[in-house]
């Protein structure tokens, strides 16, 4: 290692990075924090490689200067989002970037815990250059962290004749790779590693999770918010066929590659625009990019890999907010409010049976008007009976569950993305007030963020297992922990 009162080099396997110091937050704890952008793990995803698996980092010679993130697979401007998630232009999108309070193997041979953060965006968009993943203040608490990028939409997922497939899953992979090959050189513990995400993200890692392929690559998952996609084989290559015919192509590697890429996205962003009519199919089988049932990768659905008992050994973190996607009935409201329940709950995929029992247990919703019970059935259908279904899934591996209750000072309820600053401990980062509000509570994100690192470093976040007890914790302007706490969930499951 060379340091200096700035900079500050590693050499990982494909040669040698620099880096700089930065401050800390919190005033506890490591007051510094080194940070390495833009590290290639892969070849740029062009030419001979475009829609190609991935392919290893050949060696460079010199220093690279990793002082500023790479690019990234979203392209262009990605308007007002709920997290900032710029994009950054070029062709080498396959990239890390570490964050460590202790550039340097270990002198024992061991290494601090590490926190892989894999990011959201519907699998289509997002981006790791989010200032909200900055991992300064992991590492105040002594955990590196790693985030990492992977091709999106179409081209990580799609089906062409020809080409590999799940080609963003094995990103994924390779970074993964990449972490156990080099992260000890940053000062963790390549047999200490965590893979977390929200969304999108929470997605990938319970696809991981439930992965035999995926197993060596890490030892505990914390799934914020998670959308599995486990999309099967034959929609989509029914949607690879339909984008090629849209483009006037044939559908293999040919075809496609001789579509610019400008020209793809514009054509996948029709393909997939979300249309009122076709909810219903959104909602139970999810966007039609994302992790393929490949009978490779995946050989079968995750759920069915989880009941198999894949992934049984590793602890399991998982939760979502009470109103992740409520603010899309916003504009709705004045409608809504002439729509008979029945028939709201109807529209909405609620059974006729269960409508009596879940109203119910949703009284204090209810109450609220019918967009926010629209919003939470929405939110329910989408992610939280599925959180419970990976719960029951797992039976008695170590699985831990909580609900992230606190109301947005902005929106009035926990809306998706929120838990997100908390996790990561930056409510002093940019663009926080349009999502929570101001003056959102840092005693909450004191709670929420230590709970990680325990969780991290020794496996166990700090409240009873769902498995054993049933219990959830539940983060809110008083943070406890509540039996049963998804109840008013169970009459759709």
């Amino acid at each position: 290692m060379i340091q200096t009162t700035e900079y500050v080099e590693v050499t990982t396997s494909a040669g040698r990075v620099r880096g700089c110091w930065r401050p800390t937050t919190g005033g506890r704890g490591n007051p510094r924090s080194a940070v390495f952008l833009g590290i290639p793990f892969a070849e740029a995803p062009v030419g001979e490689l475009r829609f190609a698996a991935p392919v290893p980092k050949a060696p460079w010679v010199g220093v690279r200067d990793a002082l500023e993130f790479a690019p990234t697979a979203q392209r262009g401007d990605p308007g007002v989002t709920l997290i900032p998630e710029p994009s950054v232009p070029g062709e080498s999108t396959l990239n890390v970037n570490v964050f460590t309070p202790s550039p340097e193997r270990a002198a024992s041979g061991g290494g601090l815990p590490v926190l892989v953060w894999i990011h959201g965006g519907g699998y289509f968009a997002g981006s790791p250059a989010s200032p909200w993943y900055d991992g300064r203040n992991f590492n105040r608490d002594d955990v590196v962290t790693v985030t990492i990028s992977y091709r999106l939409g179409f081209d990580g997922f799609g089906w062409i004749d020809g080409a590999p497939t799940n080609r963003g899953v094995r990103d994924w992979l390779l970074a993964l790779e990449w972490v156990q090959q080099n992260i000890a050189v940053f000062g963790g513990d390549p047999s200490r590693v965590t893979i977390a995400g929200q969304s999108a993200g929470g997605g990938a890692v319970l696809t991981l999770l439930g992965m035999e392929k995926a197993q060596h690559l890490f030892h505990g998952v914390y799934a914020i918010s998670g959308a599995l996609a486990d999309v099967s084989a034959a929609r989509s290559e029914a949607f690879g066929r339909r984008l090629a015919a849209d483009a006037g192509v044939e559908p293999t590697l040919a075809g496609f590659r001789s579509v610019d890429e400008e020209r793809l996205l514009e054509l996948q962003k029709k393909a997939t625009a979300l249309d009122p009519k076709a909810m219903d199919t959104i909602v139970d089988e999810g966007l039609p990019l994302g992790p393929t049932v490949d009978g490779d990768l995946l050989p079968r659905p995750t759920r069915e890999s989880l009941r198999a008992g894949v992934g049984a050994g590793k602890p399991l973190v998982i939760g979502a907010t009470d109103d992740e996607f409520t603010m899309a009935m916003g504009d709705a409201a004045k409608v809504l409010r002439w729509v008979p329940t029945g028939i709201l709950l109807g529209r909405m995929g609620v059974a006729k049976d269960r409508r009596r029992a879940y109203l119910a247990a949703n009284a204090d919703v209810v109450a609220k008007g019918k967009a926010r019970l629209a919003g939470r059935v929405l939110t329910d259908r989408m992610f939280r009976t599925a959180l419970l279904n990976v719960v029951a899934d797992r039976g008695s591996a170590p699985t831990w569950l909580y609900r992230f209750s606190w109301a947005s000072g902005t929106f009035g309820f926990a809306e998706h993305c929120l838990d997100v600053p908390f996790f990561f401990d930056c409510l002093d980062g940019p663009a926080m007030e349009p999502l929570a509000g101001p003056n959102p509570p840092q005693s909450l994100a004191d709670e929420v963020h230590a709970a990680a690192v325990a969780f991290i470093r020794d496996g166990d976040p700090g409240w009873p297992q769902a498995g054993v007890s049933g219990t959830a914790r539940v983060y809110d302007t008083t943070t406890r922990d509540v039996p049963d706490a998804y109840a008013s969930v169970k009459p759709l499951l």
